[in-house]
């Protein structure tokens, strides 16, 4: 209910290029806490359209920083675990978000790989999930395509190099076609949480249902053996705020 009630900014995986791709509001948001709404919550002088509660697409990218409930949960014994049972030997926490999908108005989120985001060179992206309600068909759960965590990254989102552009993000590439008969749905229940491969292509379908889902997410890379997080990522750390690790493998 207090989040910003001027210069309202809108998150759409769908018409990037009409929103984020021209915003410095995304771009700066790697470091704090940022508000951005859902494209049909918001009209075009900023007023919002629904009712507020229902009116965030989400909040990013830095709370597992700056907020102290999920700084607790993404620093927490059991997350250390998975991530050394994954084999990581520094890893770093480079974003976090707690997504709404709220009834009727939580918008799509695109096929993608998290690794067109989070690159880095070998691939080390991993993403955790955390149903924070219900994930069903109706409301939106997350779908993935089996085995596509061994196909390459098939594009990236990256800083423009183009410094004269108004677009300061861009897609080096087009967007693949992934047909929608290659998905599967995975619908879970509230307090599950699902470890995403930063190579595998998933989506989710927009809620048209009365009930919402909330999630936290959060993504981890590697930082040692000589794992290069890519300088044209669009999220970059601040030279005085690198990411915070999780622990350091001795």
């Amino acid at each position: 209910m207090d989040a910003p009630q001027i210069n309202r900014k809108i998150f759409s995986s769908v018409n990037s290029e009409n929103s984020q791709s021209k915003d410095t509001y995304f771009l700066n948001s790697g470091d704090r806490v940022s508000y951005f709404f859902e494209e049909g919550a918001v009209g075009e002088n900023g007023e919002l359209l629904v009712d507020p509660i229902v009116s965030l697409n989400k909040v990013g990218h830095a709370l597992h920083v700056e907020h102290p409930d999920f700084k607790k949960i993404t620093f927490s014994n059991r997350i250390r675990e998975i991530c050394w049972q994954l084999g990581f030997n520094k890893p770093a926490v480079c974003q976090s978000m707690y997504i709404y999908k709220n009834p009727g108005i939580g918008g799509e989120i695109i096929s993608h790989q998290d690794s067109w985001y989070l690159h880095t060179e070998p691939n080390s992206a991993i993403g955790f999930w955390i149903a924070l309600e219900d994930a069903t068909l109706q409301n939106g759960c997350l779908q993935f395509i089996k085995g596509s965590h061994k196909s390459g990254v098939h594009r990236r989102y990256i800083r423009n190099p183009d410094r004269e552009s108004k677009e300061l993000v861009i897609y080096d590439r087009a967007a693949p076609i992934y047909p929608q008969s290659t998905f599967t749905p995975v619908p879970v229940t509230k307090g599950t949480c699902i470890i995403i491969d930063g190579n595998v292509v998933h989506k989710s379908e927009p809620n048209r249902s009365n009930k919402s889902r909330h999630a936290y997410t959060f993504h981890v890379i590697e930082t040692e053996n000589n794992v290069k997080y890519a300088e044209d990522n669009w999220l970059q750390p601040p030279a005085d705020k690198p990411f915070p690790i999780l622990f350091e493998r001795k």
